[in-house]
C-alpha cells in the first residue's frame, strides 16, 4: 500500500503549476523571437489554458478537507480532475471561436505543459521495485 502525504501532493500539483507558467513563459518569448507577436500570444493562449487547468485542479483535489477519508480525497481528486477536463475544453472552444491564432504555437505549448507534469511525477514517484530492485542493479 502506498501511503499519499497531502501536504506533499499539494505541493507538488503547485510546483507543476508553476513549472508550466514557466514553460509558458519561455514558449511565448520563444514564439515572439521566431514568428512574432501573433504566435507568441497563440502561444500564451495555449500554454495559459493548460495552466490554469492544472490549477484548478491542483486548488480543488489537494485543497480544504480532503485528508480527512480515503473517500473524501478520491472524491477531491475525481472533482478536480473533471474540472480541470471541462475547463480545457470550455477554453479551448472559447479561444478557436473568438480568435484567430497560430495552431502550432498554441499546441505546442499546450504540449509542452505537459512535459512539466510527466517530469515531476517522475521525480516523485519512487522507483520500481525499491532499495532492493536498485541494489540488483548496481551489482
Amino acid at each position: 500500500m502506498i501511503a499519499i502525504d497531502l501536504p506533499l501532493a499539494r505541493r507538488l500539483a503547485l510546483s507543476v503549476v508553476l513549472g508550466q507558467a514557466a514553460v509558458t513563459l519561455i514558449c511565448t518569448l520563444a514564439g515572439w523571437l521566431i514568428a512574432g507577436r501573433h504566435a507568441a500570444l497563440s502561444a500564451g493562449l495555449g500554454g495559459g489554458i493548460s495552466t490554469a487547468a492544472s490549477l484548478a485542479m491542483a486548488l480543488l483535489g489537494f485543497g480544504g478537507r480532503t485528508a480527512d477519508s480515503a473517500h473524501r480525497a478520491m472524491r477531491a481528486f475525481f472533482v478536480g480532475e473533471m474540472a480541470k477536463i471541462g475547463l480545457v475544453i470550455v477554453l479551448f472552444v472559447a479561444v478557436l471561436k473568438t480568435m484567430k491564432v497560430v495552431p502550432l504555437a498554441m499546441l505546442g505549448t499546450y504540449i509542452a505543459t505537459f512535459f512539466v507534469f510527466w517530469i515531476a511525477l517522475a521525480n516523485a514517484l519512487p522507483p520500481l521495485g525499491g532499495a532492493a530492485s536498485r541494489a540488483a542493479v548496481d551489482k
